[in-house]
């Protein structure tokens, strides 16, 4: 699929998909315009494509998985939906939006999109890392490796900053020196996410 296309079946597979992880911070899909739907299979770096999803990890990140990520807008803010299939069963994943496109490298993404920027970087502090200042999008797998998790915020992305979902190693960090810390990163989409309109 093409980056940015937004269709009806990257719809019915975000509204159909059961939610078997909680939400991580309220909101569901609805009550808003679908600004942005893509999905993808995971390749290997190997065979690198940027409009494709990219495992760096092909055990824990199988090649052939797929991921769905929308971002839902109305006039209070937004919510981002992520949905995995195939990855490894009944496992806590950590996720979250980067600011860059994905790479052939696993830190090409850049760090975690925040709303309220850290002036010290990398971002551990509280104040900063935390899923309301970020978008979280935690999640554990069930027995066939899927989930479906959705983060809702009453801000929206400026202009370029937001460009990739990235799929890390365990459940993120929230104490203070680590916060928003969630191991490697495994797996990466690059996604045209929009801002709100000024």
């Amino acid at each position: 699929m093409a980056a940015g296309m937004v269709t009806g079946a990257v719809a019915a597979l975000l509204l159909a998909a059961p939610a078997v992880a909680a939400p991580a911070h309220g909101g569901t899909p609805g009550g808003g315009d679908l600004a942005v739907g893509k999905e993808s299979r995971f390749t290997p770096v190997s065979e690198f494509d940027p409009s494709d999803a990219v495992t760096y990890d092909t055990k824990k990140v199988p090649a052939k998985a797929r991921i769905v990520v929308a971002q839902w807008k109305n006039d209070h803010g937004m919510t981002i939906r992520l949905k995995v299939k195939g990855l490894q069963p009944h496992r806590t994943y950590g996720s979250h939006v980067h600011t860059k496109p994905c790479g052939e490298k696993p830190d090409s993404s850049g760090p975690h999109y925040q709303n309220r920027k850290d002036p010290k970087q990398p971002s551990v502090d509280p104040r900063y890392a935390n899923p309301r200042n970020e978008v979280w999008l935690d999640f554990t797998t069930d027995s066939d490796g899927d989930a479906s998790v959705s983060s809702k915020h009453s801000w929206w992305f400026r202009p370029g900053e937001a460009r990739s979902v990235v799929i890390h190693d365990h459940k993120t960090h929230t104490g203070h020196g680590h916060a928003g810390m969630a191991g490697d990163r495994l797996g990466c989409l690059s996604v045209p996410f929009k801002h709100a309109a000024r």
